[in-house]
């Protein structure tokens, strides 16, 4: 075992991790460690923009983005967060346009902007440009920006680098009514080194969690195959709750069959969703902004079709999106990879062609709870000192119950730069905190479990039959039959995974080993989804209830928060105990959506 020491340490190099590290390496002594080289994060991914309201195109305002923001995610955003958001974002465009990114441009030479899902101007009066992008890679284009910076600024990347469990000390503390409690206090991080099988503990001032999100708990998704919950599952593991996890967006346009992205720039560009009978269906569903209506509206709309026998193909189990209306030239200047995707996986050229299209697992709107300031917390209002949380592993509530398209991009920028720039300020007022006693004895026995065992199931069969059932009875439509039976599987599939074995043995590079402790991470995290989405009796977002289709404010404007309690153990609970944490409101009251 080997002890390193920093003033901060950044779990992740996507986005988030890499706009932590920019900040976080100019202020303190930083290391960064990741499961993956920085530039194959799955930031990479993102395709169709990143906003903010600079007005190039045509007059918007932050305020109009911060209402959309909260319209979007169905009011349970928290506004404080998202007013933070929308004003920042200016800056955090600007602020990649400085490092050298390669944004598309207007014939004025400004950042060009598009359309794109739930954005508007005027409180929802007409869509608005907001989306500044380049072409379809955006995501790409700032992972590379980033990265690029970071190796300017000397930050310290330990690559290949997993990490598996977070070091906390309890100190007794009083809060303000005079009780005293044991508040947690961050110490450092546990990983394994995929190269050598080698443990490495990271002592830290400060810790930033960055380590993405958990679409491969789904058998259809746009997620790579890394994306296992790591960062919301150690949390979990150590007894931080996790908010709002029950909200998980499906994005509408996942290639058929396959849940490749296809971006939502293509409707931004003037694609259309058509159905067997080549009806432009979004306005009957919104007939406001059609095809550009938030990302869970559309989703529902497009699996409605199907369900009422409106589906296209053989099976009538997809959609269709029509670009053939675009001029090739536009297609290519603005589109050029989704419809090379087209091309490449399905067979379809997107000229003259409509492309088949079905929602697929995208972005888990929960995560760890954090503040705006990017501090975790480790109940309702009590920050964890020393530790901080940014990116699709975070829940700092700017998302509620359903993301807005480019969002995520902006969350990243935002608020990888406060985690970075707060992680660092507080390592400059603290001292190291003395490391636990036999610190890697958690991660080494895991481990050597995993790594030693000699059962009779195989990791790849678990991992499927737990996504089959993710897919059949947790997707975009739920109700408690199918979250009950969700559950149930669930909880056989745990049993049978203490009855795993892996073939290969070694330590070096132990693929099968990294896959086999994935999926304890993928149980939990998928446990978690089911027994929250079953707590919450509403229909909200991303999260829609068959048996409870209505929004019911009165008991449900609510953050829900997931607690690891082995007492809690019912038929619903499994374990977990479900907790509420009000909701940030400070100019928009709750009314119906409509587009």
């Amino acid at each position: 075992m080997q002890v390193h020491k920093y003033d901060v340490v950044i779990v992740g190099a996507g986005g988030a991790g890499m706009r932590a590290a920019i900040e976080s390496g100019q202020r303190a002594h930083t290391a960064v460690l990741t499961k993956l080289y920085p530039t194959r994060s799955h930031t990479g991914a993102a395709q169709g923009g990143m906003c903010a309201a600079l007005a190039n195109v045509e007059e918007d305002n932050w305020e109009w983005h911060t209402f959309d923001t909260v319209k979007g995610g169905d009011y349970l955003v928290d506004q404080d967060a998202a007013e933070v958001m929308a004003k920042e974002a200016i800056d955090a465009v600007l602020d990649l346009e400085k490092m050298g990114l390669p944004f598309n441009r207007t014939p004025e030479g400004k950042i060009d902007q598009r359309r794109f899902g739930g954005h508007t101007r005027d409180h929802g009066k007409a869509p608005v440009r907001r989306a500044c992008y380049a072409a379809d890679r955006t995501g790409h284009m700032i992972l590379q920006t980033l990265y690029q910076n970071c190796v300017k600024h000397n930050v310290e990347f330990y690559n290949e680098y997993y990490v598996l469990d977070l070091l906390m000390v309890e100190e007794d503390a009083v809060r303000e009514d005079g009780t005293p409690y044991k508040q947690k206090r961050a110490a450092g991080v546990v990983s394994y080194d995929l190269a050598s099988g080698e443990i490495h503990v990271f002592q830290a001032k400060s810790i930033v969690f960055a380590s993405g999100g958990v679409g491969k708990v789904f058998k259809t998704t746009s997620n790579a195959h890394t994306l296992t919950g790591d960062g919301m599952g150690i949390a979990f593991r150590r007894g931080l709750p996790l908010e709002d996890m029950e909200f998980v967006q499906f994005h509408p346009t996942g290639l058929a069959g396959l849940g490749i992205l296809l971006s939502e720039a293509a409707r931004g560009e003037g694609g259309i969703l058509r159905n067997a009978d080549g009806e432009r269906f979004m306005e009957r569903y919104a007939p406001t902004i059609k095809d550009l209506a938030p990302r869970d509206i559309v989703a529902r709309s497009m699996a409605l079709e199907v369900r009422e026998g409106r589906g296209c193909g053989p099976n009538k189990d997809y959609v269709l999106l029509d670009l053939t209306h675009l001029e090739p030239a536009h297609i290519d200047a603005k589109l050029p990879d989704i419809t090379e995707f087209a091309r490449t996986y399905l067979g379809v050229e997107p000229y003259t062609e409509p492309v088949p299209v079905f929602p697929t697992a995208h972005y888990a709107m929960g995560g760890i709870p954090t503040n705006i300031k990017g501090e975790v917390l480790q109940d309702n209002d009590t920050v964890v000192p020393g530790l901080y949380a940014a990116g699709e592993v975070a829940c700092v509530s700017v998302h509620g119950s359903n993301r807005l398209g480019t969002n995520s991009l902006l969350d990243i920028n935002v608020f990888g730069k406060r985690s970075g720039i707060y992680a660092a300020e507080y390592a400059k007022t603290t001292d190291f905190v003395e490391l636990p006693e036999n610190a890697e004895a958690y991660t080494i026995d895991m481990i050597e479990t995993v790594r030693t065992a000699d059962g009779t199931e195989r990791v790849a069969q678990i991992r499927k039959e737990l996504q089959d059932t993710m897919d059949a009875n947790v997707q975009v439509f739920r109700d408690e039959r199918s979250l009950t039976e969700a559950l149930n599987v669930i909880a056989s599939l745990r049993e049978r995974y203490k009855n795993i074995s892996v073939q290969d043995k070694g330590k070096r590079f132990n693929l099968d080993l990294l896959e086999a402790v994935e999926l304890g991470f993928l149980l939990d995290m998928a446990q978690v989804m089911t027994v929250a989405a079953l707590h919450r009796k509403e229909s909200r977002g991303g999260h829609f209830r068959e048996d409870f289709p209505e929004r019911d404010d009165e008991n449900f404007m609510l953050h829900s928060m997931s607690y690891l309690d082995p007492e809690a153990v019912t038929d619903q609970t499994a374990g977990i105990r479900m907790d509420t944490k009000p909701v940030v409101f400070t100019r928009y009251e709750p009314m119906v959506r409509k587009y």
